[in-house]
């Protein structure tokens, strides 16, 4: 079995990625307890079903992701104690950060995540975490916040029937083999219309329940009785790609308590316009790190924050890009809460396709897809031939 899976498959770590890190940091493997250590050279290297496995470096599997070993230097360059405090985890992704915070004591962490499904199911079955997915946190309210946690932890119940409303069928003394008492009285019973109406109701409800329109009451599962959605942190963390914290900290510094301490992951490269950022989407000039930091000092003074430390990241991002975390504290009072978000801008309109790309696209069905050696990358791969349609 290849290497990286081995370690997965056998619960040395939690995906590839972190498997093949593991792999870096060194691996050996033996079959027997007498047999000589082997070192794993190759992700791809085989690894026989039942061999014992040695970790020479386990910092990566310390938690779900290598994020929580970024928040954890942080923590500790910072002096934060963040023990029985609630966190709020912006891009919560799989939950490195979040893995961080509950092992540092946190007392519970709401993660919040434009994405779906990538939170580790571990933490996803922890009552301490509540996952809000599909919610972007540069339009994000307290209310909106609350609403979708309280969805989250509970179940949706649809009403149920009253059978005592029920209409009293006509006719019911023929049940009784049809002789009707001096005493009987029929005024109770429903008319045809009535019966019709009834029935009607109850097919609307059959074709709504099949929709998923029916009307349902939200119930909260018991396992989350007493837990607090309110959207008000101690403390606020978060590791945000593709978008500037400028755009982000407007509506997640308002879920920060008073005093309240955020601590905040920086990627320059999503700071920096497109002709700041070199090849493949590394920084590499820097002198435009101050730059970054001035910007979102700024951001946070205006908000009515106090920057309290700018530091490097104990770990690079993945992609090798050299990171930062800004280190600030709420004010007394919480800033511009009488003023809404900043808008959103709105979704680019499609491009049109131009009439080349059209053209190759009809193309498409003339390529012999079949023929040995198409798609082998590189100079071994043959020209396309045209095969005429008949």
């Amino acid at each position: 079995m290849r290497a990286d899976v081995f370690l997965v498959d056998n619960g040395y770590a939690t995906t590839r990625s972190q498997a093949q890190r593991l792999i870096a940091s060194g691996v050996e493997w033996r079959l027997t307890p007498l047999a000589p250590w082997k070192k794993v050279v190759k992700n791809g290297d085989d690894i026989p079903a039942g061999a014992e496995l040695k970790l020479l470096d386990d910092a990566e599997v310390k938690f779900i992701s290598r994020g929580g070993l970024k928040l954890e230097g942080a923590l500790k360059a910072t002096g934060l104690k963040i023990e029985g405090l609630r966190c709020l985890d912006v891009g919560q992704s799989t939950g490195g950060f979040t893995d961080c915070m509950l092992k540092h004591g946190a007392a519970q962490v709401i993660g919040v995540d434009v994405g779906q499904g990538q939170l580790h199911e571990s933490l996803r079955a922890d009552v301490r975490v509540i996952c809000v997915e599909g919610l972007n946190a540069r339009s994000m309210t307290a209310e909106a916040l609350e609403d979708a946690c309280e969805e989250v932890i509970s179940e949706r119940w649809e009403e149920e029937e009253d059978n005592d409303t029920q209409p009293q069928a006509p006719y019911a003394w023929m049940r009784n083999g049809g002789e009707v008492g001096e005493d009987y009285d029929d005024s109770n019973d429903a008319k045809d219309a009535e019966i019709e109406a009834f029935k009607a109701e109850r097919a609307a409800k059959a074709k709504a329940r099949e929709e998923g329109t029916i009307p349902t009451e939200r119930r909260r599962k018991a396992e989350y009785a007493e837990v607090d959605t309110t959207a008000e942190f101690d403390f606020v963390t978060g590791d945000v790609s593709f978008i500037s914290l400028t755009l982000v900290l407007p509506a997640v510094v308002r879920l920060l308590k008073p005093h309240g301490h955020l601590l905040m992951l920086v990627k320059p490269q999503f700071e920096l316009q497109p002709g700041q950022v070199g090849k493949g989407g590394i920084v590499r000039d820097p002198a435009l790190y101050k730059e970054v930091e001035e910007r979102i000092r700024a951001c946070l003074t205006e908000l009515g924050l106090e920057v309290k430390a700018w530091l490097d990241s104990p770990i690079e991002g993945g992609d090798g890009n050299h990171e930062f975390f800004v280190h600030a504290v709420q004010g007394a009072e919480i800033k511009h809460l009488d003023q809404p978000l900043p808008e959103q801008p709105a979704a680019p309109a499609a491009k049109r396709v131009s009439r080349t790309v059209l053209r190759e696209l009809k193309r498409i069905d003339i390529i012999d897809d079949e023929e040995d050696g198409y798609n082998v990358p590189g100079p071994a791969r043959p020209k396309r031939k045209n095969v005429k349609k008949y």
